[in-house]
């Protein structure tokens, strides 16, 4: 296969590597930086490493998708647009075109940008826990996942696909019925906005804090709660959409807990968490909420601004998600203009 992975971020990384390691496809990276990317990659992970190496990394659109018969885009909701328009021209009619993860929004685009024929795939949530040690040279892989739901889109052989991917990744893959089975996640969209919201809602400028709380190893019984309230207003969503019962777990069923406080422990728990700083910056005193994170500016216009959308449009009561969302963007709004 000739597999394309567009972004050099954090999944890019990995994904590229962990794939080119098999020795198995053609893979070539797309990036607005492919100066700075060594050939060969080294991914670290808990049990091995990977060392992988790429057949091509380039910036030029055309150059990249021609050929591809799978593009897998590794990318922030912000750049998911952009990157459609810019290799749409350039994709084969029986070219697959996915994402890593869905809560970005990529099927809503995908389907208004790309050709009606063309099949779309998305995962609903990460394979694996990324993160950059050396940019273009050396990532570690965090954290592996048991087994990967997928949802496929306007394929005649959605099987098929599904096969393929899971011998890619090597890793189980679920076949799910609906892109929104994947696209309304309660991981990251409305995961990370609970804690942000518990640790900085009464923050305004002039509050300086005098450390860096760590984001998980240090999760609160309060934050908990407002997670499994939002987990809550999103599955009485679900029961409103093309979706099957249960195809999304609740968080208490997933993290395998009971209440808040269960899974607050658990949240501590999670090995690939430890060591993650909540988003901040240094300023003269000490530190203030980071607003220009992906922790910001990913999970509240993307993820959970597409839960709120719907849950409005249906008239799902979303009380805890419209509090947490309208909080959010007001930040976001006044300052990232």
């Amino acid at each position: 296969m000739k597999i394309c992975i567009c972004g050099g971020g954090n999944l890019g990384h990995v994904v590229a590597g962990f794939v080119a390691a098999q020795n198995k496809h053609e893979v070539c990276l797309l990036t607005r930086h492919p100066e700075q990317w060594n050939q060969d990659l080294l991914i670290e992970a808990p049990d091995t490493t990977y060392e992988g190496r790429l057949n091509g990394v380039v910036g030029d659109a055309k150059q990249a998708i021609s050929n591809a018969d799978i593009i897998l885009l590794c990318l922030p909701g912000y750049a998911i647009r952009d990157t459609l328009l810019q290799i749409k021209d350039y994709l084969r009619p029986d070219a697959a075109v996915g994402t890593v993860v869905s809560s970005t929004g990529f099927f809503f685009q995908a389907m208004e940008i790309l050709p009606a024929s063309q099949t779309l795939f998305g995962f609903q949530r990460v394979p694996f826990i990324s993160r950059v040690i050396e940019y273009g040279h050396r990532a570690r892989l965090m954290g592996y996942k048991e087994s990967l739901e997928l949802a496929i889109e306007r394929s005649t052989h959605p099987e098929i696909l599904c096969d393929t991917l899971s011998d890619i990744l090597r890793t189980p893959i679920h076949l799910l019925s609906s892109h929104y089975e994947v696209s309304l996640s309660n991981s990251n969209p409305l995961l990370h906005p609970s804690r942000l919201y518990s640790l900085w809602k009464d923050w305004h400028e002039g509050i300086v804090y005098d450390r860096i709380p760590l984001f998980y190893e240090e999760w609160t019984d309060e934050a908990a709660e407002l997670y499994i309230n939002m987990d809550n207003e999103l599955q009485a969503l679900l029961d409103t959409l093309p979706v099957r019962k249960g195809s999304i777990a609740t968080v208490l069923d997933y993290y395998e807990s009971t209440d808040a406080a269960s899974l607050a422990q658990k949240l501590r728990s999670i090995e690939a968490f430890k060591g993650i700083l909540s988003p901040m910056i240094k300023v003269e005193g000490g530190y203030v909420p980071n607003f220009q994170s992906r922790y910001f500016t990913e999970d509240f216009p993307y993820g959970l601004a597409i839960v709120h959308r719907l849950a409005h449009e249906k008239g799902v009561p979303s009380p805890t998600i419209d509090m947490i969302y309208d909080w959010g963007t007001k930040l976001l709004n006044h300052y990232n203009q």
